[in-house]
């Protein structure tokens, strides 16, 4: 006998075979207040359900990225009408290498939401899908838009990366170098050109010119969120496992030829004279309602 309609709308669609389960052990309590928020429009099962797949999704991210995406898809097919979950739905498969996926969230985000925020994220979708004159043109509408100075420096960053993958790379590399030395933007933001121009310098066979930038990109990053340690030891031939007991030993040879190549600045750096190191942006040019990094 067919499960009556009104049980069907307080629970949501029946679950497909090839769904995760709901998870039963979580606490919702983790999930942001406003996204808690957002959720009660929902029936209090259905809600529950939802919050319970944002939770898994949330938490498996960074472990296991498309069984995120599974949970966060799950949490879609039974509230698509809520951007914090159609927001959701799109971080875990662009994580995930989902990139056609994650481009569809993110239109229908950018629908919703009708700001430019998405728009380095969508430029950078289609990039990853080979299409660089669509991310281009991303782009441009992009440079029309409202957006902070991290978002900036993120769609310009993209911008480079399509220009590269059409054979412009001297542009792509004047894009790099003209937001470098404009010093505007976060420090994330300025280590994360950095290790985009040493990443373009390195593909163009240029390995000492990459190995200096990706130490500029070091220096004002020192939570480690990019590999740069990782890329001057590859570039310096150093093997580090994570398991080895010498692994310490190792990381150490990385930061001694680190500091011997301080005298020798990449062209752009911010640094003044050979006896400091690279000065990041300072105080007023790193807040985010601080002029923006020219994406033209």
């Amino acid at each position: 006998m067919p499960e009556p309609r009104e049980e069907r709308v307080h629970r949501g669609p029946a679950r497909r075979n090839d769904e995760p389960d709901t998870p039963t052990d979580v606490d919702t309590k983790l999930l942001p207040i406003q996204v808690r928020a957002e959720l009660r429009s929902l029936p209090k099962e259905l809600a529950a359900t939802v919050m319970a797949h944002l939770v898994a999704a949330g938490e498996l991210i960074d472990v296991d990225p498309k069984l995120a995406y599974a949970h966060a898809e799950a949490a879609r097919r039974r509230a698509a009408r809520l951007p914090v979950v159609r927001e959701a739905a799109a971080e875990t498969a662009y994580v995930a290498g989902e990139y056609a996926a994650a481009l569809t969230e993110y239109r229908a985000l950018h629908r919703m939401t009708g700001g430019g925020d998405y728009l380095p994220v969508m430029a950078d979708c289609e990039r990853a899908l080979g299409r660089p004159e669509a991310s281009l043109k991303l782009a441009r509408e992009a440079s029309k838009a409202s957006l902070s100075p991290a978002q900036t420096i993120e769609m310009l960053i993209v911008q480079a990366g399509a220009r590269a993958d059409l054979g412009q790379r001297d542009e792509a590399a004047r894009l790099l170098r003209a937001a470098i030395e404009s010093r505007r933007g976060p420090k994330p933001g300025q280590a994360r050109l950095r290790y985009a121009y040493a990443d373009l310098m390195l593909a163009d066979g240029d390995g000492a010119s990459a190995r200096q930038w990706f130490a500029a990109a070091a220096q004002l990053d020192p939570e480690g969120d990019l590999d740069s340690d990782a890329r001057l030891a590859e570039l310096d031939g150093v093997f580090i496992e994570a398991d080895f007991d010498e692994d310490d030993d190792e990381d150490d040879s990385v930061e001694d030829d680190d500091g011997s190549d301080d005298d020798s600045e990449p062209v752009g750096a911010d640094t003044r004279d050979d006896d400091d190191e690279e000065e990041p942006p300072s105080d007023d040019s790193t807040h985010d309602d601080t002029d923006q990094a020219d994406v033209q």
